[in-house]
């Protein structure tokens, strides 16, 4: 059965899901890469951005692996696929990822601002949805054709998806670091209500990999 799903999301120890500030320079917010340092090293990482060697072959990397199964269809907020504000300049901003995003499959970005799709390199194509989380879940769910659906972020994103009551289940990757400030993930979320439960928690090298599943 389809699952709609957060995957491999980083957390800091207190809670935060993105630093402050984001830019051209500060793609996750100031300290935010911080966050997926568990991440960057293993082979996963490694083989999605195309770099030659293999990386750490390790728990972490075996939990990211298993982040991209069965994944049919991403969506994402507006500030994880850029830093761009207001109308789009045509096509002049296409992704943080080069021609070849990590996705390979199609990707629902909400906007409030219309843009045609970007068709990209590897099976990924961007589709810019003006409707609201509800209107890019039935169009990501069609495109997935019963695969799962991954909610990959931002922070925001994720939030509106949980309130919603629209995620069955999230594996978040707890860093070891403190971030004080940013982006918080669950302030004012009571996730007892929406009947999540823990499910299992695996300890990675550099991160403790927590899945919650709702009941």
């Amino acid at each position: 059965m389809s699952k709609v799903k957060v995957a491999a999301f980083s957390i800091s120890l207190d809670g935060f899901g993105a630093g402050p500030h984001q830019d051209l320079n500060n793609p996750l917010g100031v300290r935010g890469l911080e966050l997926h340092s568990w991440f960057f090293d293993t082979g996963a990482f490694k083989k999605m951005h195309g770099q030659a060697d293999d990386g750490r072959q390790s728990i972490d990397n075996t939990v990211a692996l298993q982040s991209f199964e069965n994944v049919g269809a991403w969506i994402l907020g507006r500030n994880m696929f850029g830093p761009v504000r207001g109308p789009w300049d045509g096509d002049s901003w296409k992704g943080w990822w080069g021609n070849n995003p990590p996705y390979h499959t199609p990707v629902f970005v909400l906007t409030h601002h219309a843009r045609p799709p970007l068709v990209m390199e590897g099976g990924t194509t961007f589709h810019f949805v003006t409707g609201g989380p509800g209107a890019a879940l039935q169009k990501a769910k069609e495109a997935a054709q019963g695969q799962d659906v991954r909610i990959g972020g931002g922070v925001s994103t994720i939030r509106q998806y949980l309130t919603a009551n629209l995620i069955d289940e999230m594996h978040l990757a707890v860093s070891p670091v403190f971030l004080g400030e940013g982006e918080h993930l669950f302030s004012g979320i009571n996730l007892s209500q929406l009947g999540f439960v823990p499910s299992k928690t695996i300890p990675g090298e550099k991160a403790t990999h927590v899945l919650v599943k709702r009941k």
